[in-house]
């Protein structure tokens, strides 16, 4: 049961507020401790009352409370609400970089940046990719982008030439920005290898024979050949007539305009763009944080500590817009994980609240001086990406002083978050549901086979219904209409199971997708490329489970006749080929797999098999 329990939720995010509470907050604003207690007592009796949500009728079928209305506002609208509220908190701090913005800052370099991006004759609708470890250039474009009506395409910054080129040109990006490099991942170079021209080229006006949209490249550090520099772009945005560009444009936004693109995939194995809308993404974030009662907290208590990746839903949505929308601070605790730095993060800048993948929090627990930080300031936090194994969320409650840890499921297709914790629900919900749905979220529970409810406590594919459902797969309306029926039900590829109550269970999911410790790896893609070595016959790619991990890759392969080789050499082969994370850690070689009476393969026999052989 184990193996098919670590593999599933999937993605998750932090922010919300109603109109009902901005009331009580506008009220509070001036007021000291004990008014603050009184005007808050009326609010929680009110939400203690409506705000569970119970199934009906004894079949898994749940409605989120809809008693606030949502928000028909753009990101900049929501950004500008927040610096009228609390312009002089402290809204981003980057250790690594040694930055710290209060909001009012950071607007005005916002606008300056959404401005300055309008004056390379960028328009509204067009595509930038975002590629890049965690920096602040990441949250400014990510921002910037929102305001100017341009659409960000989340990059995964472990890319390589074949993964970024298939990207770009599948959602027609106009602009791409990034750094020189980080560690050894030469960003430069490998956008050298698809477009040689660039080198040569006049900054902001590329003209590449295999990237015929990309036109503008940008570097967020240093001075590269045929780029703009970010500096420069923001300082051009702070001109007069550049700012009333901005602000005439703006009048066209809608919050039903697309604002994200975020590659994700199916058993297909080929990335899709799932696209999100300014609607999408600000009522979900706005949702997340009345639901961990951020509107409720004081500034000590609002602060965020984000080591997740910004390309992924978790820290895009959860971390900056959760942030924005509540006047939070958002603290990057590092470009990439690492455990030690996000503890770091915790103690000197007495986060409050911190966010990641059951892999990350294995970590964090498991640095060898862990007992040498001060923690004490942490009172909750949002656990993402995968199932988490009861024990790591027992741990995590006990040992971090979590007591207000929420568990989240999601799927970026639903902007992402669906389902998630009460900060009050006992250790034991926690450890064993993803929580409640969502307001103005419905779920249900169906049989695969028959298309119909299932009872309570009974296996099946969870499907969803409600703002957060994405408008669709970028330029791929039959895969769109593939998992959005025409009642407009997501469905989410994931087994679950309901109880009375309205928890919800991940229990395993109808695709074969790899979680690696938050990151979605599709074993159809990896089997593709595997097949393109010259002395492999047949290829299956499983997961199989792993205590940090959650999941590892295991590549079972099939040599052509008389072929010999390693699993060092299969190894090297992928190097510089596919994303690191991607590489698998087994390589185990074969000479059949179990296959059905009509001859397809049985992946879950083939786990099976793999982790007895692997003794895991």
């Amino acid at each position: 049961a184990m193996a098919i329990y670590v593999g599933m939720l999937r993605l998750a995010r932090l922010c919300a507020r109603s109109p009902g509470v901005l009331g009580t907050r506008a009220i509070l604003a001036g007021c000291g401790q004990e008014a603050r207690l009184q005007a808050v007592r009326p609010l929680s009796s009110r939400e203690a009352d409506t705000t569970i949500p119970l199934p009906i009728g004894g079949l898994s079928y749940v409605q989120g409370f809809t008693n606030n209305s949502l928000l028909h506002k753009t990101v900049g609208q929501c950004l500008e609400a927040t610096v009228q509220r609390v312009p002089d908190k402290e809204a981003l701090v980057v250790y690594q970089e040694n930055i710290r913005l209060t909001f009012a800052q950071l607007k005005e370099e916002v606008d300056k940046a959404a401005s300055g991006l309008l004056s390379l004759g960028l328009c509204k609708g067009d595509r930038l990719g975002m590629w890049g470890p965690n920096s602040y250039a990441w949250v400014l474009m990510q921002l910037a982008t929102a305001q100017a009506g341009i659409i960000l395409v989340s990059v995964n910054p472990a890319y390589q030439a074949m993964e970024l080129e298939y990207a770009l040109k599948k959602v027609g990006c106009k602009a791409l920005a990034f750094p020189k490099q980080f560690k050894n991942q030469q960003y430069y170079q490998i956008l050298k290898q698809i477009c040689p021209e660039l080198e040569k080229a006049e900054p902001g006006a590329l003209n590449s024979q295999r990237l015929p949209d990309l036109t503008t490249v940008i570097s967020v550090d240093d001075p590269l050949p045929g780029t703009l520099l970010l500096k420069e772009v923001v300082a051009a945005g702070g001109e007069e007539q550049h700012r009333a560009r901005l602000q005439y444009s703006q009048q066209f936004l809608s919050c039903h305009d697309p604002i994200n693109i975020q590659f994700t995939s199916g058993t297909t194995g080929r990335p899709k763009g799932a696209t999100l809308s300014h609607y999408n993404i600000v009522n979900n974030s706005n949702l997340i944080g009345e639901r961990i009662k951020l509107h409720l907290k004081t500034p000590e208590e609002t602060r965020m500590v984000l080591p997740s990746p910004l390309y992924h839903c978790l820290g895009s949505v959860g971390g900056t817009m959760v942030s924005l929308m509540y006047g939070a601070t958002l603290i990057l605790s590092s470009p990439t994980f690492d455990g030690k730095k996000a503890l770091e993060a915790i103690s000197k800048e007495r986060g409050s609240f911190l966010y990641g993948t059951p892999t990350m929090f294995v970590d964090i627990l498991n640095q060898p001086d862990f007992s040498s930080y001060d923690i004490s300031s942490i009172r909750g936090g949002v656990i993402a990406g995968a199932s988490a194994p009861p024990e790591l969320i027992r741990a995590m409650i006990d040992k971090l002083n979590m007591k207000e840890l929420v568990v989240a499921y999601g799927t970026t297709e639903n902007s992402p978050v669906t389902f998630l914790n009460f900060p009050e629900d006992t250790v034991e919900q926690k450890a064993e549901s993803v929580g409640r749905v969502m307001p103005h979220t419905e779920a249900q529970i169906v049989n695969v086979k028959t298309g119909k409810l299932v009872e309570l406590n009974t296996p099946g594919e969870l499907w969803i219904r409600g703002y957060c459902v994405m408008l669709g797969y970028w330029g791929e309306p039959q895969k769109t209409e593939e998992i959005i029926g025409q009642d407009k039900w997501y469905r989410t590829g994931d087994i679950a199971m309901m109880d009375k109550q309205g928890f919800c269970k991940i229990v395993g999911r109808s695709k074969d997708m790899i979680i690696r410790g938050g990151e979605n790896i599709y074993p159809a893609e990896l089997e593709d490329f595997f097949h393109t070595h010259p002395q492999v016959q047949e290829v299956q790619v499983v997961g199989v489970k792993d205590y940090r991990m959650g999941e590892e890759i295991c590549a079972c392969i099939r040599l052509k006749k008389g072929e010999k080789t390693t699993e060092e050499e299969i190894k090297a082969f992928c190097k510089g080929k596919i994303s690191h994370f991607k590489i698998p850690r087994y390589v185990v070689f074969v000479t059949n797999f179990p296959l059905t009476v009509s001859g397809k393969i049985q992946k879950f026999k083939l786990r099976e098999q793999m982790e007895q052989h692997l003794n895991l």
